[in-house]
């Protein structure tokens, strides 16, 4: 497993917060927190991608800055 924090564009209030919650919350992935702005998530590379993780971030209309 691999533990990561990632850097959110976009991100301005507790919505914006529950939304990226949401997306990455399809994922096989843990998610230890989100907040305004980053998210710090733990999760097995062989399985889900950063690229999926930022494909998520997309999809509740943000941008992962630290791709």
């Amino acid at each position: 497993m691999k533990r990561e924090q990632f850097e959110i564009e976009g991100m301005t209030c507790e919505h914006c917060v529950k939304s990226v919650q949401k997306e990455l919350s399809k994922l096989d992935i843990k998610v230890k927190g989100v907040k305004v702005g980053s998210a710090d998530i733990k999760y097995d590379a062989t399985k889900v991608s950063k690229e999926q993780i930022a494909a998520a971030i997309n999809e509740a209309g943000y941008k992962l800055v630290n791709a």
